[in-house]
């Protein structure tokens, strides 16, 4: 088996209004791909709905909108406070509710959501609640979703959020790898 084949492949789709949590899957993806994880990167609506075989994980994350995923009239509300009409086409938790699997495989699912400081307690993110859905839909959301702090709602992002962000990638890589060293061993 060559090395490339071995290695195990991740994929991080975000929905991003301001840009704040597209640095932030930015910064997961890099993270992964440091613990050499074949690493995917992609905007929620270019994002095909059927996942490739022999993915291992799926990373999801969004921004925290009324203490979920958004919705068309939430993202609807990004657009009249300043982003860009296009980033309201499609969310995160329609896209999940659309995925299809490769016959009898689920990649395991790690999920995450950028929420503002201004809220000091949050009942439930955008990422506990792709984390919901994905196990919904069949996938294995197996680990407590990771957020993330927006200063604003336009942002930025606080100091230090994209080094956390790189750190959590590099742990979830680590993880992969591991695993993955351990199924190829029992072969």
């Amino acid at each position: 088996m060559n090395e490339a084949a071995a290695r195990p492949r991740a994929l991080v789709v975000y929905e991003s209004m301001f840009g704040n949590t597209e640095q932030i899957a930015a910064a997961v993806a890099r993270g992964l791909q440091l613990e050499e994880v074949d690493t995917g990167l992609v905007e929620v609506s270019s994002a095909s709905n059927e996942l490739t075989s022999g993915l291992d994980l799926l990373v999801v994350g969004g921004p925290t909108h009324a203490f979920s995923l958004s919705r068309t009239s939430t993202r609807a509300d990004a657009v009249r406070q300043g982003a860009p009409e296009q980033r309201a086409q499609l969310g995160l938790r329609e896209w999940l509710e659309s995925v299809r699997l490769p016959q009898g495989q689920a990649p395991e699912v790690a999920s995450f959501s950028t929420m503002v400081t201004k809220v000091r307690w949050v009942p439930k993110s955008a990422g506990s609640t792709a984390a919901h859905l994905a196990r919904r839909h069949g996938l294995r959301a197996t680990r407590r979703p990771m957020g993330f702090l927006v200063d604003d709602t336009r942002g930025p992002l606080l100091g230090g959020e994209l080094e956390r962000a790189v750190a959590w990638g590099r742990r979830l890589g680590v993880e992969l790898v591991d695993r993955a060293a351990v199924s190829g061993l029992s072969r």
